[in-house]
């Protein structure tokens, strides 16, 4: 059974930092892309940021610059990413959501909602 368990969302002022924390469990998961999405009020979901088991990443041209995604597999029976955001807007406003795949990504999969089947239950992040 795998779960995604998001954390660190909140509320920052524009140009502050916030780190949001993702830990998945199933050991399945250390051979899966895993990426941030996000869901602002009204709008749709927009990919931000993924990465791939062997460490490449991506982001959205939005957050290029500002945000970093990072990843912690030394554990067999988790997997826990990370995403810095620094110099936050306003616009960055929305609820985050953790999402996992099932193996390895091609690069252009990275950013469609569909490519991912494991989806945590996402965190509010709040820039004003």
């Amino acid at each position: 059974h795998v779960q995604l368990v998001e954390s660190g969302g909140g509320s920052v002022q524009a140009g502050g930092s916030l780190r949001l924390s993702c830990t998945a469990s199933g050991n399945t998961l250390h051979s899966s892309c895993m990426a941030w999405f996000r869901q602002a009020p009204g709008k749709e979901r927009e990919a931000v940021s993924a990465i791939d088991s062997d460490g490449t990443t991506s982001y959205a041209d939005s957050v290029k610059g500002r945000f970093t995604i990072s990843q912690d597999n030394a554990n067999n029976a988790k997997v826990t990413v990370y995403l810095q955001m620094n110099s936050l807007k306003p616009e960055d406003t929305a609820i985050y959501y953790c999402a996992a795949s099932t193996g390895r990504t091609p690069s252009w999969a990275w950013s469609d909602g569909r490519t991912y089947v494991f989806w945590g239950q996402g965190t509010q992040v709040t820039v004003s």
